[in-house]
This record gives structure tokens, sequence and C-alpha cells, in this order.
């Protein structure tokens, strides 16, 4: 029998508190470190992933390119860089961009309370996507992509929905990746 993963809890200041089963933690609402990964192609269109249909929360949602928890030690960077292949099959380096803290209700008694480290890439291949992660995915242009989010926010993650806006004040240190 296979243990539940756990995540990291920490402070506001992403200092280590302790560690507890990732579904206890989004049951409680307990702050804890996370990830998000932005890959764009060489056309600067964001790769987007739509969650697999029997994930716990937010199922079946658009999101960034892939997103997860470090393991306990587990450097952050490194554990985005594993998490994108294990969940797009692609290899690239990955910049930190910046970092935030949200906290909010997903529905179903679940919150997602997380310190969310946000990387970013660049890669034009197609990804090979892991099913039980992934159930689609697509490259969408930034202009299309604020347009479907303001008309369909029900349609994607709620920190994917955070994060957009900075992302795009950010495109300009996009450049160096």
């Amino acid at each position: 029998m296979m243990l539940e993963e756990e995540v990291i809890l920490v402070n506001e200041f992403d200092e280590v508190q302790g560690y507890i089963p990732k579904l206890e933690a989004h049951q409680k609402g307990l702050l804890h470190r996370a990830f998000s990964v932005f890959v764009f192609n060489d056309n600067g269109e964001l790769l987007l992933q739509k969650r697999a249909d029997d994930k716990y929360h937010s199922p079946g949602l658009w999101s960034n390119t892939c997103c997860s928890h470090p393991r306990k030690d587990e450097i952050t960077h490194h554990a985005a860089l594993r998490r994108l292949q294990e969940e797009m099959g692609i290899q690239t380096s990955l910049q930190f961009l910046y970092s935030f803290i949200y906290n909010e209700p997903l529905g179903n008694g679940l919150f997602e309370h997380e310190f969310d480290h946000v990387f970013v890439g660049r890669s034009s291949i197609e990804p090979i996507v892991n099913s039980e992660e992934v159930s689609s995915w697509k490259y969408i242009s930034i202009p299309r992509l604020v347009e479907d989010v303001k008309q369909h926010p029900e349609q994607y993650t709620i920190w994917f929905r955070i994060s957009l806006p900075v992302i795009l004040k950010k495109l300009n240190t996009l450049n160096n990746i």
C-alpha cells in the first residue's frame, strides 16, 4: 500500500513548520509549499494543461503547464523540473520568477492555502502527458488566453487566475529564458 504524499507546511516566510498528508492540508487549509510552472514556446504561446477529470480538486480545469508540491528535503526548483517531466514529458531549464501566498476555497470542503513558487521556461516540443494528471493540453496565444479567462474564469484553476496577471506583467523578464 502506497503512503499518501505529504506536503511541506511553511509559515509566511516559507520556513518549514512540519509535514502533513496532502489531502489533510487541503481539508484544513494549512499553508504549504507549492510551485507552478509556465512554459512558453518560441511563438510566445503558453502551454496549458487540462487537469485530469479524476483529480480530487479542480478536476477538468485548465491551468498552467504544471504544478505540484516539493517532497520533504527536495529543493523546490528540482521538484518543478521533476514534475514537468512526470506530468508533461518535457525537460527544459526553468527560471524562478516570483512567489506568492494565496488562500482560496475549492469547494467540497477543500482549500488551497499555498506559498507558491513560480517558474518559467521555454519549449516548443509536443508534450507527452501523464494521463493520470492531464486530460488535454494546448499552446495558446496570450491575447486569446486573456480573453478566454475573462469570458470563462470558471474553466481555469484559481491559482492560475491569480498568477496570470503577474506573469503577464513580468513578460519582459521572460525574454531572457
